[in-house]
């Protein structure tokens, strides 16, 4: 069993100094004390990490899908523990903490369906008497570090398919919800995962770079995955590359969902209010931008000012509130001062913007331009900005005027159109008629520009955590110029 994995302490337990306390933004109070590791601790973990590899590593594929199988089980009959620690850690509501304990089964078990898939080619040789095969082979010991956002299912993620490729890991637990992230990697313990393949290191918050540098500076480290905000991704990829070690990130987005005037503006608006609120827009994925076509443009707004008027802000526990408190004081803070200067930059706010501690109520902003912060900063809030369009080109060019490149809507019934529009937005994921918010653990996941590079899901995961390697036989003798 991964006894690195079981080091969270309820409060009131005794912990060894240094230790991490998280404060609940709900509460106020410490809802989950950890001990935090040193930076030789980190390198242990990674150690053990790498002395556990050549076992995992030739460990059968059945056995492999039978772990990974049996700790979707484990973390759905869990599910409750997860939601309550969501709720107590990050805010999350109780709609956002089943649906990361869904998602997350289901990429455990897609990864278990990928323990076969490692599957390598022939390759014709251009040498008499040669036979020339392709083949993936795990890398080693996988640095994972995931956000606190979406607690489950980022984690799960990171973990999941580097172990299903046999590969050993090392996760670094988010700050602020040690306690969940603590219990997904006790998961991966009772289901069967052996002693050393995955270690858990947490960190107290000030500690974080020097933590991280040391393990992606170890020598047995091959792979870094890293999931969280683009200002940190830039420096994880420059520590990287100082040590000639391969990156996955998925970072921030902007997400625009676009509107042309012949979509059904009920299912759009419906979309826009999932897509802008759901975990107080706390989503990569989250559509930030509104841009809606002129002539439709008052009608969308009022369907989805209706919407929104109908969502319930409460408590997360409860089950019935639809927005919950943000992660802290300080993002509801910053979340706020964008409203307030995109309306005093001449924006109109249709309904929301006040702000009370951690609580922002849904706010949707009209008539939002280039010179407001809003326009181009990521909010990561319950906030939606509204940008209106006359023609398609401008529309793409609105859309596209962004540093992010993750995720993006188009709404039309004109699917074709549509089609041809989704091709020339810079994004790594859009959906037509559909939200900006929507993942499969089969998909390919990721973003271009400062969104990051590479992608998470199926067997584009198979590509970023094994090693391709050329191997060849040779029968008979061969002639050699000296």
């Amino acid at each position: 069993m991964a006894k690195a994995a079981r080091i969270a302490a309820p409060v009131g337990e005794a912990a060894e100094a240094p230790y991490l306390e998280r404060i609940g933004p709900l509460t106020g109070t410490v809802v989950t004390r950890v001990h935090a590791s040193t930076i030789t601790e980190a390198r242990h973990a990674a150690n053990r990490a790498a002395a556990a590899f050549p076992k995992w590593s030739q460990t059968p594929p059945s056995e492999r899908r039978a772990i990974l199988n049996r700790a979707a089980e484990i973390l759905l009959e869990r599910s409750d523990e997860l939601i309550s620690r969501i709720c107590a850690e990050t805010g999350g509501t109780r709609a956002w903490g089943e649906l990361n304990c869904r998602l997350g089964a289901a990429i455990l078990r897609e990864a278990a369906a990928l323990t076969t898939q490692m599957a390598g080619e022939v390759i014709p040789a251009d040498r008499a008497g040669s036979f020339a095969m392709a083949i993936r082979q795990p890398c080693g010991v996988v640095l994972s570090m995931a956000p606190w956002n979406a607690p489950i299912v980022l984690s799960v993620r990171s973990i999941a398919t580097p172990l299903a490729c046999g590969n050993t890991v090392v996760f670094k637990a988010s700050e602020l919800c040690p306690g969940t992230h603590a219990l997904v990697c006790e998961i991966f313990a009772d289901a069967g995962l052996p002693e050393g393949a995955i270690a858990v290191v947490h960190n107290q918050e000030d500690h974080a770079a020097e933590i991280v540098e040391a393990l992606i500076a170890h020598s047995a480290v091959r792979r870094v995955n890293f999931t969280g905000s683009t200002r940190s991704g830039r420096i994880i990829a420059e520590m990287a590359a100082r040590h000639l070690k391969r990156v996955l990130l998925e970072l921030g987005g902007k997400a625009p969902l676009i509107v042309l005037e012949d979509a059904d503006l009920d299912e759009a608006a419906r979309a826009a209010a999932f897509g802008s609120f759901f975990n107080q827009g706390q989503i990569c994925m989250s559509t930030e931008r509104l841009v809606v076509q002129e002539r439709v443009a008052d009608a969308f707004l009022e369907k989805l000012a209706a919407v929104v008027s109908g969502m319930n802000l409460g408590d997360p526990r409860d089950g019935a509130s639809a927005i919950g408190p943000m992660i802290s004081e300080q993002a509801a803070e910053r979340v706020k001062a964008l409203i307030d200067d995109a309306v005093q930059k001449g924006a109109r706010l249709v309904i929301g913007g006040e702000q009370r501690s951690v609580w922002l109520d849904a706010t949707i902003l009209d008539g939002v331009t280039p010179n407001m912060r809003i326009y181009y900063e990521e909010s990561f809030g319950p906030v939606a900005a509204l940008v209106r369009f006359s023609e398609v080109d401008e529309a793409i060019s609105i859309a596209n005027d962004t540093e992010y490149g993750l995720s993006a809507a188009v709404f039309s019934r004109d699917v074709t159109g549509a089609l041809a529009l989704a091709h020339r937005l810079e994004t790594g994921i859009c959906h037509i008629n559909a939200a900006t918010i929507h993942d499969e653990p089969q998909m390919p996941f990721g973003g271009v520009k400062s969104s990051g590079h590479g992608r998470f899901g199926g067997r584009a995961g198979i590509e970023e955590f094994t090693e391709l390697r050329w191997i060849t036989i040779q029968n008979g003798k061969l002639d050699y110029p000296i």
